[in-house]
């Protein structure tokens, strides 16, 4: 049976690019491997065990192929990682130096993998670590020693023989070419790290208003949130959910934006941009809203009236709530 090559590009796109850029690179990606799975808003699973003899050239030649086709013909640089599954390929992209490549080989994934910490690991979030190392298990080596009986005493079955399966380096997904789903997205960069609670919570509202505005503008509800945090190290942790029911109103975006942002568990994370990105979406007269009964939910949404015709009138940004006010302006998204 031939073993899988998946690899992983990250695309360096830079602030002001066009909007379709993203989609414009897939493409490239697709003119390599009709095997591509979107993974927005800035990165992409090849399974690329095909193209290699189709090109008649080695894992790294595919990669310096789709490198200087993103850079030639978009000017944007790409990193990328090679490894048989996607999980490792994901892990082995985060700590590739921009514009490099890392070839993770069948024979080399134990060795590469065991002396990573744990928190590396893909599925192990901030509280799952702590947990972890708390029981002292440190290194994803020292997880993968740990016994499966245990780990699911610890963690639950299915946890327990994920983190299991995991720390051996197994993964069993495939890449599943679809297209990108229909969503919009508001994102925010810092201009350096940023451990301060408050000040990710104060982005996230921010990033809520900016989507729900968007949504409302293009009479569109959207029924699923997702939440990207990126990381001084380039790493990044995802969590979504799907909405109560489809909205395009800023207070249930809020509010779902911070369970997820609880869900996370951060603990003074060096954080270098945040994303909220609105999935699912469809014609707001489509959705059925459910009757309120309470007076704080009506009031939010005739102040939302006015601030969305101020918006349209003035321009964005123009009556912010006060914890907005106070934190001066706007750091502008890089994508």
């Amino acid at each position: 049976m031939t073993e899988r090559r998946i690899l992983h590009a990250y695309f360096h796109i830079q602030p002001g690019s066009r909007p379709d850029m993203y989609e414009q690179l897939l493409a490239l990606a697709e003119n390599l491997t009709p095997r591509v799975q979107a993974i927005p808003p800035d990165a992409a699973h090849l399974d690329i065990t095909g193209a290699l003899r189709y090109f008649d050239r080695d894992p790294e030649g595919i990669a310096a192929l789709l490198r200087m086709r993103t850079l030639a013909l978009h000017g944007v640089q790409t990193t990328c990682a090679i490894a048989p599954t996607r999980m490792l390929a994901t892990m082995a992209a985060a700590v590739t130096p921009p514009g490099a490549t890392t070839i993770i080989e069948a024979a080399d994934v134990q060795a590469w993998l065991r002396p990573r910490p744990v928190a590396a690991l893909h599925g192990v979030g901030p509280a799952t670590a702590t947990k972890l190392r708390a029981y002292g298990l440190h290194t994803i080596g020292d997880l993968a020693d740990a016994s499966l009986p245990a780990l699911t005493r610890i963690f639950g079955a299915a946890t327990g023989r994920s983190l299991h399966a995991h720390a051996h380096g197994h993964d069993l997904r495939t890449v599943q070419p679809q297209p990108i789903a229909k969503s919009v997205s508001a994102e925010r960069a810092f201009g350096h790290d940023v451990l301060d609670p408050v000040e990710h919570r104060r982005a996230l509202l921010d990033l809520a208003e900016e989507l729900g505005g968007l949504l409302r503008d293009e009479q569109q509800i959207a029924s699923t949130l997702a939440l990207t945090f990126r990381y001084a190290d380039r790493s990044t942790s995802s969590r979504s959910r799907t909405l109560p029911e489809p909205t395009g109103h800023t207070r249930p975006l809020v509010g779902a934006a911070y369970e997820l942002y609880d869900l996370l568990g951060l603990q003074r994370a060096r954080v270098r941009s945040i994303s909220l990105r609105a999935q699912e979406l469809r014609p707001a007269a489509e959705g059925a809203e459910q009757l309120s009964l309470d007076p704080t939910a009506d009031r939010a949404l005739a102040i939302e009236t006015v601030t969305d015709r101020a918006r349209a009138r003035y321009g964005p940004g123009t009556l912010r709530p006060a914890t907005l006010a106070r934190a001066g302006p706007r750091h502008d998204s890089p994508s």
